[in-house]
Formats: structure tokens, sequence, C-alpha cells
């Protein structure tokens, strides 16, 4: 169970979702907890579906919320409160956070369905099996690892404008062949729905209260790109700094991402390694480490064309920890450069959390023998991959071998030394 960031003391606040079918669509319960609030909060859209003989002052919420919640809260704990949300509180809405800032006995929720749940009764779809992507308070890019040839998804838009910005997004990644169908004021008297292919969007931006739903279509001859790992090569921009796809899927197998987890790309070259670690799952974190300004920026360009873009670029790992103490122990660390660099694995290790994993991969004889003292030192499991791919010669086939490379990867237990067997 999370530990909520405030103590709250005040009686348990009435969250109610509300949807666009206003105040006839609630239940009685509903409406007897906005009835009883003495304060009602909310935003300026939802507060004017509730009647005026409700006798609760009304506080629309401030911009932005997430700093001034707290206080805003703490000022009105002795009255009954009451949090009007769109649809479910806990879909992507206020409820989440309430939840996260003051422990759920704090609250008590009463959700209407969402607007996914709508999407999929409008349009047939089976809500467990369709992806939804919000896109309120994140980057459009965000979408880009849900797309793949014959895909569903939903996507939650900000405003009016969201369904124009998705179609030309798509357009520029090689899926202006999709169909879109926006879907306006779900459940309400003005609901609307438009249909249209990325490519070929016309339509205006209409009502700001819409989401979008996706059916995808590839180019052909497009690169394929899931969140499995091991993208193909071209993908990513840059200078040739890159671990090779081959090796980059046996590198994330052995960093063994879970859903949440913040790595530590160090020597991040074209940030590769964090990159398709944050696409493994949308909740993953990634701090890329490089030494030059101009690899920074293509780690940054590549997160941003893979729909990772959050994806956090510093400077060379050891100026940059020394400058800060307070930076969050990673769950696991991958070292794919400057191994030889004074103190590198060091600092690495002594900042990996207990628990922790640690990979590291070498191609020269100087940086394999590091990996040889740490594994003696250490434990953990080494291993040594050498790939060979097909190539032209004259008119046969000739197997062309990559450089080898050596990989240690180990966990960290609370004596600094990986548990025995």
């Amino acid at each position: 169970m999370s530990t909520a960031a405030v103590r709250w003391t005040g009686a348990p606040i009435a969250v109610v979702g509300i949807g666009a079918d206003g105040w006839d669509g609630l239940g009685l319960a509903a409406r007897d907890a906005v009835g009883d609030a003495e304060i009602l909060f909310g935003s300026a859209r939802q507060l004017a579906l509730v009647p005026p003989d409700v006798a609760a002052r009304r506080v629309s919420w401030p911009s932005p919320l997430s700093p001034a919640l707290p206080g805003l809260l703490e000022q009105h704990a002795d009255a009954r409160l009451c949090v009007l949300a769109s649809g479910d509180p806990m879909f992507y809405g206020i409820g989440v956070t309430l939840a996260r800032l003051l422990g759920a006995p704090a609250l008590r929720v009463l959700p209407q369905p969402s607007s996914a749940s709508l999407a999929c009764a409008r349009l047939g779809w089976p809500l467990a099996e369709t992806p939804v992507v919000s896109v309120v308070g994140r980057p459009l890019a965000t979408v880009l690892p849900e797309l793949a040839d014959r895909r569903r998804l939903l996507v939650l838009s900000v405003d009016e404008h969201t369904p124009r910005e998705l179609a030309h997004l798509l357009g520029r990644h090689g899926f202006g062949g999709s169909e879109l169908t926006v879907l306006e004021q779900l459940g309400g008297r003005a609901e609307r729905r438009r249909s249209g292919i990325a490519k070929q969007w016309e339509h205006p931006p209409g009502d700001p209260l819409n989401i979008v739903a996706l059916t995808c279509a590839a180019d052909p001859g497009l690169p394929r790109a899931t969140r499995l790992p091991g993208l193909p090569d071209e993908l990513f921009g840059g200078d040739g700094q890159l671990t090779k796809h081959e090796i980059r899927a046996l590198t994330l197998a052995a960093l063994a991402p879970a859903p949440g987890e913040l790595l530590w790309d160090v020597g991040g070259g074209s940030g590769s390694i964090a990159i398709e670690w944050c696409r493994a799952h949308p909740r993953n974190r990634a701090v890329a480490f490089e030494r030059l300004e101009r690899r920074r920026r293509q780690i940054a360009d590549n997160a941003t064309a893979l729909g990772v873009p959050h994806v956090q670029v510093r400077g060379e790992v050891r100026a940059e920890l020394a400058a800060d103490t307070e930076t969050v122990a990673p769950d696991a660390i991958f070292v794919g450069g400057g191994l030889t660099q004074d103190g590198v694995l060091e600092t690495c290790w002594a900042r990996l959390r207990e628990g922790g994993r640690l990979v590291a991969n070498a191609v020269t004889a100087e940086s394999e023998s590091l990996l040889l003292s740490w594994s003696s030192a250490r434990g953990g499991v080494l291993r040594k991959f050498q790939i060979y791919r097909g190539e032209p010669l004259g008119s046969f086939t000739a197997w062309r071998p990559q450089l080898p490379v050596a990989q240690w990867s180990v966990v960290k237990s609370a004596s600094g030394f990986p548990p025995e067997g």
C-alpha cells in the first residue's frame, strides 16, 4: 500500500465523477454527496453542470493545480468537501492525484463510466484489449511506442486541436494510412463522431472534450518498431556510436526492465539502451549520461523520435553525480562507454541501490580485462557474444564478423557481493 504524502485529518472527501450528461446522469449517492458538500471543487466546466440550487460554495481549480493542491485542501480541511471529476476519477483523473497525496482512506470515490468505456461501447471494441494513451500533460510523441500495423488504441485528447496534431504525427512517422475516429461529448446531448484517414485529415477543430479512436495502418516497408528490445539500427540517428541491435536485445534482457523502474545509461552514445528501456513500459524512466554535447543532442532527438521524450540527458557521470548527491538511486545501470576511465565503475557501483542490477559491455582488451577483475571481486555472470552478418561477396554471400562483445552482469546485495546460489 502506498504511503500518503500528506496526513489528512478532515472528513473523507467525496470524489464524484460527472459525465457530459451532467446532473441527469448522476445516481442518488452521487447527488447526495454533492448536495451534502460545503465546498465543491472542480473545473469551471464541471461546476457549471451542477444545478444552481445546490448550496455548496464552488471553487474552481487554480492553474497550475498540483503545487497549490495541498494548501488548498488544508485551507478547507474543516469543511465537508466534494471534488468533481470527469467520468471515472481514477482513470487519468483527479482521484489518482488525491489518492497519492492523501491516501485512499481519505477519499470516497463515486465514479461514472470513463471516456474509454463509452468510446469502446460506441465502437464495439473490447475495453480490456484496447490500450489507452493519455496526452494530457504529456508530449504527443508518447503515442509512438503504441503504434503497430492493424492495432487499435484510444488517445485521450488535450483539447480540440489534438486530433489534427495526432494525424500529422502519424503521417510523419509512417502511419499516414491510419483511420481516426474522434468521439466528442460522449454521453451528452451534443455527442458527435467524425472519422477520416490521417494523411487526408481536413476536419476543423471541434469540441475540446474528445477522445480519439485509432486503427493503425503502417506504410509498406516501414521498419517494425515494437516495445520488444532490438529495434532496427537505422531508427537511431547519430554518429554511429550505437549498441547494435543484436547486442542491444541481449543487453536489455540482462538488465531485465520491470514497470516503473529507473535506469542509468552511462556513456549513452545514441541513447539506444535508455530509449529501449523506456519503450519497454510507459512508466519506465531513464537517465542517459554522455560527456559530449553533440551526442547529448542526438540522444534527446532519438528519444523524441521514438516516443520516449522523458528520457533525461545529463553530462559526464562522475561530474554530474559529484555535483548532485540527492540523485535517486537507480534500479539498474548499464555502462556502455567510459569503462576504463578512473572511477566510473566505482561511482556506478556505489550509487546502485541494494538489489539493483549492473550490466557492462566491453569491446577492447583493456575494458574486458577490467570486467574480469570486477567479476572476480564481485561475482556475477560473464558472457561473450560474437555476431556474424551475411554480406555480399561478389555474387556470393559471406559471413562478416562484428566486434566481439564481453558482458558482465551482476546483482548488488546488501554486503556488496551477489547472493550465493
